[in-house]
């Protein structure tokens, strides 16, 4: 019961920490300012501030982006188990307690920015430098707030225990760091630039981000709530950082629609 509670209040903590939202309004109208004298350590100092106290600006809708990671999070906890028996099905060594596979889940996503950096210096293109930065900027911002879950839940990985509620150990498992920063970076790859090749972008981005959770899941290092939370947590770091830089916002909408016998509730946002 007790491990039950620790878990439960760890999904809670996770999810209040994600920073942002897809309709990029973390930010009030008052922290919103014009940061086009601002460079350097002054700029990512105020980013970090922006970061740490976005929740506080929340409204209504971001509160349903909470509840339905809260819902994601928890759900997939109930199935950590039998993921992990899926993928250990047949092996010799499953509680070994290495990640020998770290490097190999990581090259990626670093590809990604690796690529997108060289390219936008070949060609000489100010705004893949700048997607570049975001990628950098997002990954960096999601994987602190990932580390610093990751000591307050000490969770023991599927490769060092085979009880998922094992909490408060001496683990390191919770946020999957390597799925955050996939996800962070994907999601700057597939949600930045033009709309010409949006469909490409969107495939690799969310593609090379799902294939590092599966890998993390297939290699045994991380349970499926591990890379539910990561992804969640890389996702909204990338949309904060995209929305800050763009300099605007993309406002979702709440309305009803009337049926023959009720109405029902809807949610739309602009995806460009």
């Amino acid at each position: 019961m007790q491990r039950n509670l620790i878990a439960v209040s760890l999904v809670v903590i996770a999810a209040a920490m994600l920073p942002c939202q897809v309709r990029g309004q973390s930010l009030s109208g008052n922290d919103r300012s014009d940061d086009s004298s601002v460079s350097g350590p002054k700029k990512v100092v105020a980013d970090v501030k922006r970061y740490v106290t976005a929740p506080l600006h929340w409204d209504s809708v971001d509160w349903l982006y909470f509840g339905g990671t809260l819902v994601a999070v928890g759900a997939a906890h109930q199935f950590d188990g039998r993921v992990r028996t899926h993928f250990t099905a047949g092996s010799k060594t499953p509680l070994d307690g290495k990640d020998t596979h770290s490097l190999q889940d990581a090259l990626p996503a670093a590809a990604v920015v690796v690529a997108t950096g060289l390219y936008a210096t070949l060609i000489g293109d100010p705004a893949g430098r700048t997607e570049t930065w975001s990628m950098l900027e997002a990954g960096a911002l999601a994987s602190t707030t990932t580390l610093a879950l990751k000591f307050a839940a000490a969770r023991e990985r599927p490769n060092e225990t085979t009880d998922p509620n094992r909490w408060r150990g001496h683990g390191d498992s919770f946020p999957s760091l390597h799925v955050t920063a996939a996800f962070a970076i994907g999601t700057v790859l597939a949600e930045s630039g033009n709309d010409e090749y949006r469909w490409i972008r969107r495939f690799l981005g969310y593609g090379i981000a799902t294939a590092t959770g599966y890998q993390r899941l297939k290699h045994n290092e991380h349970w499926l709530s591990d890379t539910v939370a990561g992804a969640a947590l890389g996702m909204a770091s990338a949309h904060f950082v995209i929305n800050h830089e763009g300099g605007s916002d993309r406002p979702g909408r709440l309305s009803f629609v009337p049926l023959d016998r009720g109405v029902m509730l809807t949610y739309s946002v602009p995806l460009h």
